[in-house]
């Protein structure tokens, strides 16, 4: 099979995790007579430094042609720091989201038998979980009518849903549960808010669809509370941008790490697959970063995108293995060996 796949490394640590994703990738690919065809572009702060655009149209023709995008992270201090910068790297990840019609982000949260020790949270409160959000991802307040008044006094953002959104992303959750364990859990704040009271409505006239489904609704303050409780009480959860951002970063730590983590975005057409991350400048260039959750997302990519299960699974076999084994960089190594970015991923690929 000829896979083409729009790379886009980003900043910070994100080339250093993509590059061990791709040695991963094309260990896969020649294990399964496969031909990667890999295609480089800029996104993010780098492509700021570069072109003065965050998601530059040349980028945007890239991903369109590819078969999928794999993509590592984006973000810089300069601009985290400068309130007034009137370009940023996350506007290019909003813009190519909005682009791309990436709608639903995808993102699991479980636990690694030979990790369990190491999350926050205790052993018995986690064992079992294997839960996964849907997150719409091309509305709400990130993408609302905003701005200032007052003599700048007063700032406005606006959270506005469409039952057109609201009813692409249930029916993606539906369809997961089906395949999962048929438990739906729609998130909102339906007793404030009027875009949660058009959730709740939405979902509640899909019910009759999928009889197979048993669907609770709740309070996001109260999954806020219960994913550190009896996060193994969930399967399948659908909410809407800003709480679905919260929440899922909130599960990510329940695995031990958030290097750990892979996730990704649906779209019509093209779907981009990236780790939870963010692009951690403090370690850019150290080669300690942890890539496992880059990989995952590899592994997410060759199931999801392309339908191979069993390339997808010799990635996860692998990744549980240097766990296991103990080939992790610094974040999991507690007092161990710790081995160095580039060598976890030598590692995988020699094994895979």
């Amino acid at each position: 099979m000829k896979l083409n796949i729009a790379l886009l490394a980003g900043d910070g640590i994100g080339p250093e995790v993509i590059d061990q994703a791709v040695k991963v990738s094309d260990a896969v690919a020649a294990k399964f007579g496969h031909e990667i065809t890999w295609a480089p572009a800029l996104t993010g702060a780098a492509a700021i430094d570069a072109v003065g655009e965050p998601y530059p149209d040349e980028t945007h023709d890239v991903c369109v042609a590819a078969d999928a995008v794999l993509f590592g992270a984006i973000g810089h201090p300069r601009f985290d720091n400068d309130p007034s910068a009137k370009v940023r790297p996350e506007q290019g990840l909003l813009k190519m989201r909005q682009k791309l019609g990436l709608f639903a982000n995808v993102r699991p949260t479980f636990t690694f038998p030979s990790l369990i020790e190491k999350s926050p949270l205790k052993k018995e409160r986690i064992e079992g979980t294997d839960l996964v959000f849907l997150r719409e991802l091309t509305g709400g307040i990130y993408f609302g009518k905003r701005g200032r008044e007052d003599n700048d006094n007063t700032a406005y953002d606006t959270c506005t849903y469409t039952r057109a959104e609201v009813e692409r992303l249930a029916r993606k959750g539906f369809e997961m549960a089906q395949q999962r364990s048929k438990k739906l859990c729609c998130v909102d704040k339906a007793n404030v808010l009027e875009t949660s009271r058009l959730w709740r409505e939405t979902v509640q006239k899909l019910e009759k669809e999928y009889p197979d489904v048993e669907v609770s609704y709740e309070f996001v303050d109260a999954v806020a509370m219960r994913l550190v409780q009896w996060p193994n009480s969930y399967d399948v959860l659908i909410t809407e941008n800003l709480f679905g951002d919260i929440l899922t970063d909130e599960a990510s730590v329940i695995s031990g790490s958030m290097g750990l983590m892979p996730s990704a975005s649906l779209g019509e057409k093209t779907s981009l697959f990236e780790p939870i991350h963010g692009s951690y400048p403090q370690a850019a260039g150290k080669d300690i970063a942890n890539p496992l959750a880059t990989v995952l997302s590899a592994a997410m990519m060759f199931e999801t995108a392309f339908g191979l299960q069993d390339e997808a699974d010799a990635i996860r076999t692998v990744v549980n293995k240097s766990l296991a084994e103990g080939v992790v960089t610094e974040d999991l190594a507690e007092g161990g060996k710790a081995y160095k970015t580039s060598e976890v991923g030598d590692w995988l690929a020699k094994n895979i």
